[in-house]
């Protein structure tokens, strides 16, 4: 063990290691712009598959009428201990606009699971018949960072 071990695993992650990081219950913040032109960020949960990110919204989410609006957002997933971090700009897609039973609803049951664990459904169910967004976020660039210590770029 050297005295720099609580530094972690330090660059930048790997399609493995981010793909692992984000299959971890760790939320989302998303940036939209609102109608006028402010920056709106709100956590969300988020379902990493094909390098994509899934994102499910209440009908009335106002983050949803932004996307609806305008298709580019970003994304920030990060942690404190290790400082894993995926910062990305994205484009959205509306997969299905708000409806009830749709393809969201095993997307969200999963979520829930990693989020909530064994009471994960206990949470979601009772709300099954809200209608929901289902988007998916497509990364068009992406930044990533893990462990505790500055990139070289800021060491000059």
């Amino acid at each position: 063990m050297t005295e720099d071990d609580w530094r972690g695993k330090v660059g930048v992650m790997g399609s493995d290691e981010i793909a692992e990081f984000l299959a971890e219950p760790v939320f989302t913040r998303l940036a939209t712009v609102d109608a006028e032109g402010w920056p709106y960020v709100v956590p969300v949960w988020h379902e990493w598959e094909d390098e994509r990110l899934w994102i499910i919204g209440r009908e009335k989410s106002a983050w949803a009428a932004h996307l609806v609006r305008e298709p580019r957002c970003a994304v920030t997933i990060d942690e404190v201990d290790t400082q894993r971090k995926v910062v990305a700009q994205c484009l959205s897609e509306v997969v299905e606009e708000p409806n009830v039973g749709g393809r969201w609803v095993e997307i969200a049951r999963r979520m829930s699971l990693r989020y909530l664990g064994e009471h994960g459904p206990d949470y979601l169910v009772p709300t099954l018949e809200s209608p929901r967004w289902l988007f998916r976020l497509r990364p068009v660039r992406v930044w990533t960072w893990q462990g505790n210590d500055w990139a070289p770029r800021y060491k000059s």
